[in-house]
């Protein structure tokens, strides 16, 4: 497990102007409503007034941070520009010019790095699938390859290939990768470790998603924002890039199997989206850092939900009319004891020792985690149990806690126990937001093994365990 670096300065919430009766709030608000956090972290004048990991998430753990990942690659962007290596003017078709295909239309030759950065391409919708579909080992080439039936700057479409092609535009001007040149101009000076990155089979990352960073690393960045790119006596990328950024240059629409919400509709920066309150980095299954500059306020959360718009309203709701209003010492240490004892409930069930149990798996439902057919095997040992996967994917499981194991190189912590004829566990990829909810019967010899939250790059458990994770989104 990564060291933690502690990068932003603490103070108890009343001495910051924040009290912690509106945290107390918030994080009632999440029970109420069932939506299932991994951490919060919130920072308000410069320093951090509340932090909490729901174990068996900790302050040390990288987290996935899907699409947030985004807002990254546009501060890579903004340091290149800065750098004068690259302009919002100028054509893709210029500076990927072996990613062009032969038969580009005029529309391919008009494409610019702000159409990029604001996803107004003129795609209709995500080309990312028919994009991988025409080019397997070329997702810009693909991108460059789906119609573009929107004139171009004039529709926002939430396109992830725009995104894969800013990644590879600035690794060809700056002679460096993305992660390598983050690391140098970026993470390095801000004291920001172990960045792990996704990639794609060629070794290409994502771009547009498979970042992984601890939650103070991702509100360090969220403070560099609100300094308008200064972190300390450095100037790490320019106060012009981040206001542009961050500033409004299209209106957005309610994207179709997305749950509405309103903070969806406000409009798109230069891969950051636009809130009621602020702007944000966004990525799926609820991970936020939310930048507030009109109250010197930065909120992160790292979450395993489908409705993100929840998450964002409870913190609108709860925090933002408290802001600048007295607390109390009395409130504060209430506050701090109940953010040290967060955590996720671990499976119930018993022991019984020396219960063996074997199954085959159903893989019937669509969002299975296991091939179909695949051995199931569960072996007791002194803290719980070994439960074998396939031919060779060995997980360790708690009984009443949970346990970690890194079978093939990235952990999973899980828990579980008998429920009278059925053994029951959570297998947690502890690294993203993805749980697997494991279900054997001792009576039939079936199991199941299915996502909670289906990952969006693959399905397949085996691969979401490998470390790095090497793979690409899946092609119907």
């Amino acid at each position: 497990m990564a060291s933690h670096s502690t990068l932003l300065p603490r103070t108890a919430p009343s001495a910051a102007g924040l009290p912690a009766s509106a945290i107390n709030a918030l994080l009632d608000r999440l029970e109420a409503e069932s939506l299932e956090c991994h951490s919060l972290m919130v920072i308000h004048h410069g320093h951090v007034v509340a932090e909490g990991w729901w174990e068996p998430y900790a302050a040390d753990r990288p987290h996935l941070l899907y699409s947030l990942t985004k807002s990254f690659v546009s501060v890579a962007t903004g340091i290149a520009i800065d750098d004068g290596l690259l302009s919002l003017e100028d054509r893709v078709v210029d500076l990927l010019p072996d990613h062009v295909p032969t038969d580009a239309s005029e529309r391919v030759h008009r494409l610019t790095v702000h159409h990029l950065l604001s996803m107004t391409a003129g795609h209709a919708a995500d080309s990312l699938d028919e994009a991988w579909q025409l080019e397997p080992d070329d997702l810009a080439k693909g991108f460059l390859r789906v119609p573009f039936p929107k004139p171009e700057g004039t529709w926002h479409a939430y396109d992830n290939p725009t995104t894969y092609t800013l990644a590879r535009i600035v690794e060809r001007v700056t002679g460096r990768d993305l992660p390598g040149f983050l690391e140098e101009r970026l993470f390095a000076p801000m004291g920001i470790e172990h960045a792990e990155w996704d990639r794609v089979s060629s070794g290409a990352v994502f771009g547009f998603t498979g970042l992984h960073l601890t939650t103070e690393a991702v509100a360090a960045f969220g403070e560099l924002l609100l300094r308008e790119g200064r972190w300390g006596d450095q100037q790490l990328v320019s106060a012009e890039w981040i206001r542009l950024a961050t500033s409004w240059h299209v209106a957005t629409q309610q994207i179709e199997g997305w749950s509405e919400s309103p903070d969806a509709l406000c409009g798109y920066g230069y891969q950051f989206w636009i809130s009621r309150h602020g702007y944000r980095a966004d990525g799926a299954f609820g991970q936020y850092c939310l930048v507030v500059p009109a109250h010197d306020l930065v909120v992160v959360l790292t979450s395993s939900v489908v409705d993100g718009g929840a998450l964002i309203s409870a913190v609108w709701d709860c925090l933002l009319p408290d802001v600048d209003r007295e607390g109390s010492d009395e409130d504060d240490a209430r506050l701090a004891e109940r953010l040290r004892g967060l955590a996720l409930t671990p499976v119930a069930g018993s022991a019984e020792p020396g219960r063996i149990a074997a199954a085959t798996l159903d893989a019937s439902d669509e969002n299975s985690a296991l091939a179909h057919g695949s051995p199931v095997h569960v072996e007791p040992t002194a803290h719980g149990w070994t439960v074998r996967l396939g031919s060779g994917l060995d997980v360790e499981v708690g009984n009443g806690e949970w346990r970690e194991s890194s079978p093939l190189g990235r952990p999973a912590v899980a828990s579980g126990g008998w429920q009278g004829d059925r053994f029951v566990a959570e297998i947690r990829v502890i690294t993203t937001p993805h749980t697997v909810k494991l279900a054997l019967d001792a009576d039939s010899g079936t199991a199941t093994a299915t996502w909670v939250t289906p990952p969006l790059t693959n399905q397949s458990l085996e691969v979401q365990l490998r470390s790095p994770l090497m793979t690409r989104p899946d092609v119907a």
